[in-house]
């Protein structure tokens, strides 16, 4: 549910344009994508929380939340009580 839209806010946060597309929940993301960086992780994380009304606290930032896309859709759906 989630997917589509976290796919979307990532390719217009690192301007992946069309490679964006072809993203799926397997997709890795850090370490995989050189566009996401540190600066790109606060600037992803300011941009879902203002997207799907969300707070993302420090202490849960983690390499497996940003693992792959699915996992980052994932913490997002719970984030929002789905």
């Amino acid at each position: 549910m989630y997917l589509n839209e976290v796919r979307n806010i990532l390719t217009d946060v690192l301007n992946l344009g069309p490679a964006g597309e072809t993203l799926d929940a397997d997709s890795p993301l850090l370490g995989s994508l050189p566009e996401l960086d540190s600066m790109a992780v606060v600037s992803l994380i300011g941009a879902l929380e203002e997207h799907f009304g969300i707070m993302v606290d420090d202490d849960e930032i983690s390499a497996s939340t940003f693992a792959t896309l699915g996992s980052l859709a994932a913490f997002v759906q719970e984030k929002r009580g789905a």
